[in-house]
């Protein structure tokens, strides 16, 4: 049997990256995904593929860092039959970037960086809390960042939303633990996607450092880790995990 089969998952961010691999890999391993981002033609995408797989998958466009559009998905996939109208997952991955630091980023976007990386993610995990908690049992994973952990000057103001995002998780966690409910905090390092190139980062701010790592993890890499962890017995809790690269030495 597969090992989520009879679970909806939730992915937001699921149009490319890490959502898009967390999103087919749980398909794969059984579970029915409601797949949500801005892109819905790339939502399309990835719902096709999962349907050809023989999985089940629903879209639901919107801005992740909205609570409306949070609200509305959460509607979407309690009303959604064939997932049915229920969910125990929820995988908490939009986000994006900014390169430089406190004196050096782009102070335009930083009110839409915390809109997106905190403020919503928040408000997810204060609705599927509520909702999870109620149900006695469920997973909440926080994509956060190694950069969350160990702030770094050439991505200071990206790294401070991430840490603020580990800390939801974890005081979400002390919330809904004793209700059965696992929150768990994904670190990832670099992970080779389109992620940096939105958020500004060149080859001299950030891909000449990169470029003496080696090999770089992708997308697939995390996923297989989020599908591990979410896969423990309902008693194991995987808090928090950090993936790097093996030759990344900083941060």
């Amino acid at each position: 049997m597969k090992p989520f089969q009879g679970k909806t998952a939730i992915v937001t961010g699921a149009s490319s990256g890490i959502g898009r691999a967390i999103a087919l890999t749980l398909a794969r391993q059984g579970a029915a995904v409601a797949l949500h981002a801005r892109r819905e033609a790339l939502l399309r995408e990835v719902a096709d593929e999962i349907r050809q797989g023989g999985g089940r998958a629903l879209i639901v466009a919107g801005d992740a860092g909205q609570a409306s559009a949070i609200d509305a998905l959460l509607e979407a996939v309690l009303a959604w039959q064939e997932g049915g109208s229920a969910y125990s997952i929820v995988i908490a991955n939009a986000g994006r970037g900014l390169a430089g630091g406190i004196t050096t980023s782009d102070n335009s976007q930083w009110q839409e960086l915390y809109q997106t990386n905190v403020l919503g993610t928040a408000h997810l995990l204060r609705q599927t809390g509520r909702y999870l908690s109620q149900q006695g049992s469920g997973d909440i994973v926080v994509l956060s960042s190694v950069a969350g952990r160990n702030v770094s000057p050439f991505s200071g103001f990206y790294g401070s939303s991430k840490f603020a995002a580990s800390a939801l998780a974890e005081a979400l966690r002390r919330e809904v633990c004793a209700s059965g409910v696992r929150v768990t905090t994904v670190m990832p390092g670099i992970v080779e996607s389109g992620f940096q190139q939105v958020a500004g980062y060149t080859r001299e701010n950030f891909g000449k450092t990169v470029e003496t790592y080696g090999r770089v993890l992708e997308p697939q890499d995390i996923a297989n880790s989020v599908s591990w962890l979410l896969a423990q017995p309902p008693h194991v809790h995987v808090s928090e995990i950090m993936i790097r690269p093996t030759g990344q030495n900083y941060p």
